[in-house]
């Protein structure tokens, strides 16, 4: 089994233990990651963005003018894609870009991403953090101590006062374990995981 260190937020080191190897040691496929990220960027789109056509603007559906004998272009009526005011031609509806995977594809992804980081020793195992108020400078203080400027804090339940405080520092996220994903860990570059986490990860992918 892949062994990792326990660290407290001074950056020292508290226990070691054993992590498990179908989480932390899975072969990793870049090709699998790469569905995974398109399917979460593709769903998180709105898709709303909506332009009226030609039968759908306002205007009269009047001839404005004679069809020859006027020296001008024919014109059928002023709702034509072709003047001001007019339609959209082939212009952009409402629509879904949902994209389905199986959901064993899915766990299989997250694992591979957590071994990626584990293997790359960008992942960081603390035993316990907590804000004790809505610090944003604290919080800096504890990453700096922590040597790190770029991480997705992974914690086992919401905390309001530690996602506060971190809100507003470029580069950090802090996500519960409940929500962790494959783009997420493979946009920051250090993963850092509460102990407690461990477990809850187990149970979600290994059930």
């Amino acid at each position: 089994m892949a062994k990792a260190e326990v660290i407290n937020i001074n950056n020292e080191k508290v226990r070691e233990l054993e992590l498990n190897d179908e989480i932390f040691g899975v072969k990793v496929r870049r090709d699998i990651l790469h569905e995974i990220v398109r399917m979460q960027r593709a769903n998180r789109r709105a898709g709303t963005a909506c332009t009226k056509s030609r039968g759908e603007v306002r205007g009269s559906k009047a001839k404005p003018w004679r069809q020859k004998g006027t020296g001008r272009a024919r014109a059928g009526h002023k709702r034509s894609p072709l003047w001001r005011g007019g339609g959209t031609v082939f212009g952009p509806k409402p629509r879904s870009y949902e994209i389905r995977m199986p959901k064993k594809v899915r766990r299989l992804g997250l694992r591979m991403a957590l071994s990626a980081r584990f293997s790359e020793d960008n992942l960081r195992v603390l035993d316990e953090f907590r804000m004790e108020e809505f610090r944003t400078r604290k919080f800096v203080e504890t990453m700096n101590a922590l040597d790190l400027s770029n991480a997705l804090i992974v914690v086992p339940e919401r905390d309001e006062k530690l996602e506060k405080s971190s809100r507003n520092v470029p580069g950090f996220k802090v996500i519960t374990s409940a929500g962790l994903n494959v783009y997420d860990i493979l946009l920051h570059h250090k993963l850092v995981i509460l102990e407690p986490c461990l477990g809850q990860l187990e149970e979600r992918l290994l059930s």
